[in-house]
């Protein structure tokens, strides 16, 4: 039932813009909660990069002395990879073109990780 909940608001969420070409939600120790993929890609391999990164992005931003992490955003030529915390145990991501409205996508991202949050 949870499981279908979260599928619902990764559905919801990449069909609210045509730059989303994935999302997963994923426990912060690495583990998949729920995915919608492209065909080919490891859940297990983005949940566990997913959690390091967000840690290492928790312990940057501690050191260097920026307050609460947010979020983490991975630019590259094809696309970017936006990581944010859905509540204290699960993290959002989300994989868009290299031509996404930013903007929108991080709207998108917050609403659809409270969503998240009130269900977890």
């Amino acid at each position: 039932m949870r499981e279908q909940l979260l599928k619902s608001i990764l559905s919801d969420l990449n069909g609210a813009s045509a730059d989303i070409e994935a999302s997963a939600i994923i426990s912060s120790d690495g583990l998949t909660m729920a995915a919608l993929l492209p065909q080919g890609v490891d859940e297990d391999r983005v949940g566990a990069m997913a959690a390091a990164m967000l840690s290492l992005g928790e312990r940057t931003a501690r050191e260097l002395a920026r307050g609460e992490l947010e979020q983490v955003m991975v630019k590259g030529d094809a696309g970017y990879i936006l990581m944010s915390y859905a509540g204290r145990d699960a993290v959002l991501t989300v994989i868009a073109r290299k031509e996404a409205k930013l903007g929108l996508i991080f709207l998108d991202a917050k609403r659809a990780a409270r969503s998240v949050s009130e269900i977890l």
